[in-house]
């Protein structure tokens, strides 16, 4: 699979630029080829058939733990070189991240993320993305990778935009979600059926001394 740099000027990732720019959040439907959301969709539930995914923690550091009544999903993270999709995706993503330094001045350095399969039944409750002791985090890309997915099945994105209310994301195959880390609480609702994801995060440069 080729890789999926594109430039950085893409009409597609200047109105994500411009949807944060205005209101902090992002929704685009069609952003990635049905192929590519098929091996992603693949590849996470071939790492999920070898034991690869663990069931996710809360926090960080030493104060990380498994709280189920919290979040229910299971995930690993992604390095460059494991697969040739995941390989495309993180390309494309550093696409995105060119262009979110380039309109909005964020100051981006990477990104990381992971796969996410929720269970049947999965949640993950009401929080923001960004730790309290650490504000790398600037942000957030969810990326569904769940084909024909309808409504009743559940598991939408609830984001909470203050006084604009609540907005509901349904997890369909190749729908991209980018908001700002540390100022768009959101929560993951139980599904009837499995839910695949790859969930990541842009950050800058901590204030960690090196």
């Amino acid at each position: 699979m080729r890789a999926m740099h594109i430039p950085s000027d893409h009409p597609l990732l200047l109105s994500i630029v411009d949807d944060l720019a205005a209101r902090g959040w992002s929704q685009q439907d069609i952003f990635l080829p049905e192929a590519l959301t098929l091996d992603l969709a693949a590849e996470c539930r071939k790492r999920a058939a070898e034991g690869e995914l663990a069931p996710a923690a809360v926090g960080r550091g030493p104060a990380q733990e498994i709280r189920e009544g919290i979040r229910g999903d299971h995930i690993q993270w992604l390095e460059p070189g494991q697969a040739q999709a995941s390989d495309a995706y993180l390309a494309l993503m550093d696409s995105l991240r060119e262009a979110l330094n380039r309109g909005l001045f964020l100051g981006l350095e990477d990104f990381e993320c992971h796969f996410a399969m929720y269970p049947p039944g999965a949640f993950y409750k009401r929080h923001v993305d960004r730790f309290r002791d650490d504000d790398r985090r600037m942000v957030s890309a969810v990326i569904y990778l769940n084909l024909q997915w309808l409504p009743e099945h559940g598991g939408q994105l609830r984001m909470y935009l203050g006084e604009r209310g609540e907005h509901d994301v349904d997890p369909v195959g190749g729908r991209l979600v980018v908001f700002l880390s540390g100022e768009m609480p959101h929560e993951v609702l139980p599904a009837t059926r499995e839910r695949l994801s790859l969930t990541g995060w842009f950050r800058r440069r901590g204030n960690e001394p090196f």
